[in-house]
């Protein structure tokens, strides 16, 4: 059975924590990174056939892409509070980033062709916006959303308070029936406030050929390769979770679960 929940091991030599690749993950398009950085330390990465966003969860760090420096990007200290700093960096091109002081940050990646410039994505690029009502309620930040350029990569984080549901009514993006639908894999990086805090998320499919529940903890990557993916907080126990996707379409189309889809209406 392939494994869905992936839990957090100590960190290496570099500092890297999560390693999702498309091999790993059996699919053919994201790629998902996070590393904690201890002052001054450096990661540098060639370029290669992957463009990269590099989101700070936590601290400051200086970024450069191309021999060119892009200075200190970060605000927060802890990936709960507002004001995300991220660093796009197309296909093709060298990167290096150094903690200025501790630090955490997430590496998405998906294919890209060279030709975009690099970018340093500021709070005030980022749109905010909340969805849903009630225990439905959550806190949206495009960080990299289709109206944004890029070649692949899709990237947002979502703030799910206390007790409330998220990716919710359950919904899909596994069919390349654009417009109805996109073909889009994805991976959630959660993390909880208080972080000894705890949720739960189902990947299932209509015909149930895959039907997964899994308790969700601190630091936990969860993949979708296909299928609805409803997200759940524990009372007591805020729930954040950074989303990367990424496809043969750079276009989010959601179907819902039409078993769910009357919640939605009137």
């Amino acid at each position: 059975m392939p494994k869905f929940r992936l839990r957090p091991p100590q960190p290496d030599a570099e500092g890297r924590i999560h390693h999702v690749t498309p091999q790993s993950a059996g699919w053919n398009h994201v790629g998902f990174e996070t590393y904690v950085l201890g002052s001054g330390q450096t990661l540098a990465r060639e370029g290669s056939d992957r463009e990269h966003c590099l989101v700070m969860l936590a601290g400051h760090a200086r970024v450069a892409a191309a021999g060119k420096d892009f200075g200190v990007i970060g605000a927060r200290s802890s990936p709960f509070e507002p004001d995300v700093w991220s660093f796009y960096v197309p296909g093709g091109m060298d990167w290096t980033i150094v903690a200025d002081g501790n630090c955490e940050f997430a590496v998405c990646s998906a294919p890209g062709k060279p030709g975009l410039p690099p970018r340093v994505i500021a709070p005030q690029d980022v749109g905010c916006l909340t969805r849903g009502t009630g225990s439905n309620t959550r806190h949206v930040r495009n960080i990299l959303p289709e109206t944004e350029p890029a070649e692949s990569l899709l990237v947002v984080e979502v703030i799910t308070p206390s007790g409330n549901w998220s990716s919710y009514p359950p919904h899909k993006h596994d069919r390349d029936a654009i417009p109805a639908e996109s073909l889009l894999e994805e991976t959630y990086y959660h993390r909880f406030s208080p972080p000894q805090g705890f949720g739960f998320q189902r990947v299932y499919t209509d015909d149930r050929s895959l039907d997964e529940t899994m308790t969700i903890e601190d630091r936990d990557v969860v993949l979708v390769p296909r299928g609805y993916h409803p997200v759940g907080a524990s009372h007591g126990y805020d729930l954040y979770y950074l989303n990367v996707m990424a496809g043969p379409k750079r276009v989010w189309k959601f179907h819902n679960d039409p078993a769910h889809e009357w919640m939605l209406k009137g």
